[in-house]
This record gives C-alpha cells, structure tokens and sequence, in this order.
C-alpha cells in the first residue's frame, strides 16, 4: 500500500515536470490552516493587509489597522505577523511598526494582548488577533501594560492622555521620546 502512494506521487511529479512547471513544494499543516485563515479574513474597513514577501510568503505578512474611534482615531498602525510552521499551536509572533504612544504597545513595537500569549488557543485564528489589536486602539488598557509611563497617564489624568496620543500621532514629541507623524 505504502509503495502505491510513492509510485503515484513519483508518477504526480514526472508529469508536472513535463508540463515545464517544477515540483510542487508541499504545505505545511501551518501553512494550510493559514491559507484557510486568510482567505476567511474579515477585517474591519479600516484594516487592510499587505504581503511585503509576495503571495508565495503567506507566513509573514502585514496588517494597517485605522481605528475610527476612540483615542486612536485617525491614525494608521502597521503590525507585522511572523507566523510559526506550527500553527495554530503557536500563536503567531506580532510586532508593531509603527512608534505609538500606548499602553499596551511599548516603544520597541511589542504588543501585550492576551491571545498572543497565555490565552492563544488553536481554536482562534488571525481575525482574532487584528480584533483584538483593534480593540487595543478602542479601549486601550491600563492594567496591563508594556508602556508603564503611558498607562499611569491613562489611569490618572485621562485628558492628557488623549492630549499626548495627539501630540505622538501629530508627528512630536511626549517626554523626550519623538513620535512619527502616523495620520
């Protein structure tokens, strides 16, 4: 039996090698589950996603998200997704890159949301993450924060929060730190 699917795959192989196209390079379990993921994609109308590598790349790939509410509003967030062959049972390692004055996203671009870490479960696919980033910019979160400074503004005085989220999406300066202009 076992030699039947070895002569038929050979025999696949020969014949696509024939028609002038090369051999085929076989999926990944990861690959296939986020090809599927992908083409489900539902993204808010703000969001689009980008393939920097090409479509032969599906594993790294790029989501703008342009939340039309909040703290946020008017501004455009690239993130950038490095999904693991093992996917769904790793979740995707994302980055943000754009510089942001946020909680939850620190100045380096890493982003604390739960279904990145202890909550990623095979079930959730990459709608959920770009709902959850999303959410990030909707109702950023105090609580549990990568960008310490920006979360105690938060907290504390929630007017001038909004004051230097404007002022880092404006394209200057919160502290010492430079933001780029990302409106």
């Amino acid at each position: 039996m076992i030699r039947l699917f070895k002569v038929k795959e050979k025999q696949r192989e020969l014949a696509e090698n024939a028609n002038g196209r090369g051999p085929v390079k076989k999926q990944t379990a990861g690959e296939l589950r986020l090809h599927k993921d992908i083409s489900e994609l539902n993204l808010p109308k703000s969001c689009t996603i980008s393939f920097p590598n090409g479509k032969d790349d599906l594993m790294n790939f790029e989501i703008l998200i342009g939340p039309y509410d909040g703290y946020y509003l008017g501004g455009k967030f690239l993130f950038s997704f490095q999904v693991s062959p093992i996917y769904p049972h790793e979740a995707p390692k994302v980055k943000c890159k754009t510089k942001v004055y946020h909680p939850n996203i620190d100045l380096e671009g890493n982003v604390c949301l739960n279904v990145l870490r202890e909550d990623w479960k095979p079930v959730l696919s990459i709608n959920t993450i770009v709902y959850g980033l999303y959410h990030l910019f909707t109702e950023p979160n105090h609580e549990d924060p990568l960008n310490h400074d920006a979360a105690a503004v938060l907290r504390d005085n929630p007017k001038t929060f909004q004051s230097n989220v404007n002022k880092a999406m404006a394209g200057g300066y919160v502290g010492e730190t430079h933001f780029p202009r990302c409106m």
